[in-house]
């Protein structure tokens, strides 16, 4: 059975001060396998970003179901869900979201906040998933002293330290300059072999291949795949 399967999901929203509803997904249907590295490309406003929170256990699709290993994530209770983000799912952002007024290493235990795990073990956690990251020396730094690929790095290394099964990444190397975003791309390839599953939305036919797979999706609807030979 494949980890993650989407069902006819269909997404319509209702502007305010319009009349007619504006859909944003029509009809989709994706399975992602374990392990598998899978890019989703499109134009601006082709529904990417949509999919990814509705993925994401953040915004309900109109019509069909989204399942994450075996759980329909959109039964689950509201609280429930937020379990559920939490044990499952890693997020990447484009812009960060870092806390500037804390360390790197205070930045990626900030998931572990609500763990019953001890201190000790939580900042075990972090360091560990900074080493993994490249980034152990420099636990003790605001993100403001880092450059733009160590913060690129960092935000890595707080979607893993939950060890979820499943990194969504927003467009990762969105802000950064080419050779950064490749040190990037490089982090998730690291990541991927040794069998962490990601679906990574991005612009750059660059970075999709380095995918094992290339979903396409235009005007909301994906229109053909292409998948590298292993």
């Amino acid at each position: 059975m494949s980890f993650v399967v989407i069902k006819n999901v269909s997404k319509v929203y209702q502007p305010d001060g319009i009349d007619s509803a504006v859909r944003v997904l029509a009809d989709i249907n994706l399975a992602v396998q374990e392990g598998e590295f899978i890019s989703l490309m499109g134009p601006s406003g082709s529904g990417k970003s949509t999919l990814l929170t509705i993925m994401g256990a953040m915004n309900r699709p109109s019509e069909g179901s989204v399942m994450v290993d075996g759980v329909d994530v959109y039964e689950l209770p509201e609280e429930r869900r937020a379990d559920f983000r939490r044990e499952y799912l890693g997020f990447v952002f484009q812009q960060h979201h870092l806390m500037p007024y804390l360390n790197t290493l205070e930045n990626v235990m900030l998931p572990l906040v609500t763990s019953k795990t001890s201190a000790k073990e939580k900042r075990s956690r972090a360091m560990a998933v900074l080493q993994r990251v490249g980034l152990a020396n420099k636990a003790t730094r605001l993100p403001n002293q880092l450059s733009g690929g160590e913060q690129g790095r960092l935000a890595i290394a707080r979607a893993l330290v939950n060890e979820p099964p499943l990194i969504l990444a927003d467009e990762p190397t969105g802000t950064l300059d080419s050779n950064t975003g490749s040190e990037i791309m490089e982090v998730f390839q690291q990541l991927n072999a040794q069998g962490q599953t990601i679906f990574m939305v991005t612009h750059n036919p660059e970075n999709a291949l380095v995918a094992h797979r290339i979903v396409n999706i235009r005007d909301g609807r994906m229109f053909n795949e292409s998948e590298k030979e292993q």
